[in-house]
């Protein structure tokens, strides 16, 4: 699976996580692929209520998240867009606010993502947040739950 979002803004996401830290592109490119599989999995748990309430638009409500101004997110609402219709049908759209609220949501997530990873580099005395710390943040979480 190709990813959609571009590393640059998750990448920005993670540097205002990080504090002193520096940022390997390889966390930028991981926390990417983690942002999309989480969006698209929010995005079929929304069609499942859109089509509970017999509609075949998402909104904003379906995400459980806020709506904010767009300009406000460092996550570019297109790129969202696409990752909103990986595994959902065609027959689906997705309103403006969705698109805005689920860029919200992927947001917070990787900044609290972004700022376990800074932990653990930290705690593994590196200077630069790399890939593995994320991968660990991903091993770590069901612990969390």
């Amino acid at each position: 699976m190709s990813v959609e979002l571009p590393f640059a803004p998750v990448d920005t996401v993670i540097r205002r996580n990080a504090g002193e830290l520096r940022v390997s592109a390889g966390a930028a490119e991981e926390l990417a692929r983690r942002i999309q599989t989480r969006g698209a999995a929010l995005a079929a748990g929304a069609a499942e209520t859109a089509t509970a309430d017999g509609r075949k638009t998402l909104m904003a409500a379906d995400f459980d998240a806020d709506t904010i101004d767009k300009d406000e997110l460092e996550l570019p609402v297109a790129p969202v867009d696409r990752i909103a219709r990986l595994d959902i049908d065609d027959r689906y759209r997705v309103s403006m606010d969705a698109r805005i609220a689920l860029a919200n949501e992927l947001e917070s997530y990787a900044d609290a993502v972004s700022t376990a990873a800074a932990i653990l580099a930290r705690h593994a005395d590196r200077r630069t947040i790399k890939a593995e710390d994320i991968e660990t943040y991903y091993e770590l979480e069901p612990y969390f739950e």
